[in-house]
């Protein structure tokens, strides 16, 4: 497995990590026997960065992290997030920055991975209501504290990453990122390079689109989340399938999937790029960590820049 800095402070990660989400929420019913074991599969490989949040679940996935690292602490490292809140019957309460609840939140992840030390922590979206100059002054007592030891941010715009810098230096910005989501392109990465921020793609796969498996939106389950989501309803879908065909037609030449076309490129956009596809599969685990092995030229770059984005909003 190769590894990345994520900026300046100290921080080294595998380039491809496993986002543990889908595990328990949003993607269909959660089936922790398997998930424990794709984890315990993905350290094995070498996959050691792991992104979990205290809003999955909410709250199971970090208890199911926590379970399965429970005697391989020393290999991983731990990513988590605060700032959606969510009551214990699944509901969303909002967004919160504020430094009280950022010191709780802290708490009890902690708790429920079974952890002392969280290595990265992500406040998921920024608070509009408050300064983001005091939520990350809270997580600057925490780094101070032993608690966590590096800081991130989730879906920040360039001047929140300013700001939030001034008062304490930023390891990582988690944003979606991926062949059919190029809006990090226009602004955010210019401002994490400027100021050192390494980069964590999300979503590389298209919440799955991009692997060329889903055809019809019969495919997800029932309770599936992305049945709800703006790129796989009726009038988008189509549009998006056609996007999906050109990537398949340039995994067809290398005899590789579409969706290890879709994260070789996330990973050839700069060496402060990671990535932390999701699953809950073995297979698709293997399949995706093999993307260390497609080599795009610089003719496959220039084809895949030409071939457009999704339509739909992200949300």
């Amino acid at each position: 497995m190769i590894e990345r800095k994520l900026g300046n402070q100290g921080l080294s990660v595998a380039v491809i990590g496993l986002g543990c989400m889908g595990m328990s929420d949003f993607y269909g019913s959660p089936n922790d026997a398997e998930s424990i074991k794709t984890i315990h599969r993905a350290l094995d490989l070498g996959c050691t960065f792991l992104d979990t949040a205290d809003m999955y679940g909410p709250f199971t996935n970090e208890r199911l992290v926590g379970k399965a690292i429970q005697d391989r602490r020393d290999e991983v490292v731990l990513a988590t997030k605060f700032g959606f809140e969510r009551t214990e019957d699944g509901g969303f309460v909002g967004v919160n920055g504020r430094p009280e609840y950022v010191k709780a939140a802290c708490e009890a992840s902690l708790q429920r991975l079974s952890v002392d030390t969280i290595d990265l922590y992500y406040q998921h979206r920024v608070d509009p209501n408050v300064p983001i100059e005091e939520t990350v002054g809270a997580m600057a007592e925490l780094v101070q504290e032993g608690k966590i030891k590096y800081v991130g941010l989730s879906e920040a715009g360039p001047e929140d990453l300013r700001k939030a810098y001034q008062v304490h230096p930023i390891s990582a910005l988690q944003t979606e990122y991926s062949l059919w989501t190029r809006f990090p392109e226009e602004e955010i990465l210019a401002t994490t390079r400027k100021l050192g921020i390494g980069f964590v793609s999300y979503s590389p796969l298209g919440r799955g689109f991009l692997t060329g498996r889903i055809k019809t939106i019969e495919d997800l389950d029932a309770d599936d989340w992305r049945r709800q989501n703006p790129r796989f309803t009726e009038e988008n879908f189509k549009q998006n399938l056609a996007m999906v065909e050109k990537i398949n037609m340039l995994a067809e030449q290398k005899e590789v999937m579409p969706g290890q076309i879709a994260i070789a490129w996330v990973l050839a956009q700069g060496d402060d790029i990671v990535t932390i596809p999701g699953t809950r599969r073995i297979s698709y685990l293997e399949e995706n960590l093999a993307s260390l092995d497609v080599e795009l030229s610089a003719d496959d770059l220039a084809y895949l820049a030409d071939i457009g984005t999704a339509v739909g909003e992200r949300y």
